[in-house]
């Protein structure tokens, strides 16, 4: 089931992220205008996952996956209805747009939690991996059809904008979608522990809030190339049309996606940390790469080889931050690491916006490998030795 919702809302993130710029641009907007609603879209994800965090242990997961899931639905609508720029930025705060590839909303800690509590340590990383391989195979196929609300559009008359705007409100319909689906989930998943069994123990206090302090690092890179913001930086530099540039993030996506199942492989030969570092150096190093390509052509061949490598880390780090803590701690571990993640990311869209303003250089796509580099040595420096119980 939480597979299922995991794919129907990566359908439509990946309609979101690529159909997001261009809808904005048409209005009129600047780079730096259009970074400061990708930041606020970020940002308002982010106050939503700290808030799910603080009540995760107090109530009915289920029961806050169907609040996300309203807040879904009038996420689409709103966007797709509202044009004046301040009107957006408010929207982006208080809803829940995801203008980046990966899952940044409140639906993450909860389905991570519940997760994890349904397998044994040894497949932990593989149920995982195969949640993450379908939220970006479906994710790649929503990137793919973005382009098809403007044709059906044109072919009924309308112009493109109100293609765009369809796009929008198809996101908030698929939110009953999930409503229905979470209301299915099994009374099994109540959470009834209190106050004190919620708290982080001394121990897990100070791994989680290290690593919390490193995934922010990395988020603070991320931040500088979401997936809106290199679809702008394509649109900029190269002038590639939503449904070519829909094609490569689906290529991407799909590369990505089945390397999860081999991040298992190497996991189990390597450990976790180790998966997590040698897969990301790399991956930066194909970003600097797509920034210094001659042509789109071959920054667009780079950029769908770094999509083998960039998303390997991302079942084994939830994975990883799972076992380092009690079952009990598990939820609050899910919020604490990936609240201040979506922080860190919320403010580098407006910076790489105004650094595409001044010039069709890829200086956002550096900044944001220097920093994921960073984060990479970092980590294997403080964790290389904090094992989980598979690795022992």
């Amino acid at each position: 089931m939480l597979a299922f919702t995991r794919g129907v809302r990566a359908f439509v993130d990946g309609i979101a992220f690529v159909v997001l710029p261009a809808y904005l641009e048409h209005l009129g907007f600047s780079g730096l205008r259009i970074g400061t609603v990708v930041a606020a879209s970020l940002l308002g994800s982010a106050l939503l996952t700290l808030g799910t965090g603080w009540v995760a242990h107090r109530f009915d997961p289920a029961r806050l996956l169907r609040i996300a899931s309203w807040i879904m639905i009038v996420t689409g609508v709103a966007f797709g209805l509202s044009k004046a720029f301040l009107l957006l930025v408010i929207i982006g705060i208080v809803t829940t747009m995801n203008p980046s590839a990966g899952d940044v909303s409140p639906f993450l800690p909860l389905e991570q939690s519940l997760l994890s509590a349904t397998v044994p340590d040894t497949d932990r990383t593989s149920v995982f991996a195969r949640y993450n391989l379908v939220g970006s195979l479906v994710g790649s196929v929503g990137a793919l059809c973005a382009g098809v609300p403007v044709l059906v559009a044109r072919h009924t008359g309308h112009a493109d904008q109100t293609g765009r705007q369809t796009a929008f409100i198809l996101y908030g319909l698929v939110g009953f979608v999930v409503l229905a689906a979470y209301s299915r989930l099994s009374h099994h998943t109540r959470v009834t522990v209190s106050k004190s069994d919620a708290a982080l123990s001394p121990e897990s206090r100070r791994i989680v809030f290290r690593l919390s302090a490193l995934f922010s690092l990395d988020s603070l890179g991320g931040g500088f190339a979401t997936q809106a913001i290199f679809a702008l930086w394509v649109f900029h530099k190269f002038g590639l049309s939503m449904g070519t540039l829909g094609s490569v993030f689906f290529a991407a996506g799909i590369v990505s996606a089945f390397s999860s199942l081999l991040s298992v492989r190497v996991a189990a030969r390597i450990g976790l940390v180790r998966t997590m570092v040698f897969t990301h150096i790399p991956a930066s190093i194909l970003l600097v790469l797509v920034a210094l390509a001659p042509n789109v052509w071959v920054a667009m061949s780079l950029f769908v080889l770094r999509g083998l490598l960039s998303q390997m880390d991302v079942p084994v780090r939830t994975s990883y931050v799972m076992a380092v803590v009690s079952p009990a701690e598990r939820a609050a571990a899910a919020s604490i690491t990936n609240v201040p993640r979506s922080l860190a990311s919320a403010l580098p869209p407006m910076l790489a916006g105004w650094m595409l303003d001044q010039s069709t250089f890829g200086w956002p796509l550096l900044v944001c490998a220097a920093l994921k580099i960073t984060y990479d040595l970092l980590l294997l420096r403080m964790f290389k030795d904090v094992r989980p119980p598979e690795e022992l």
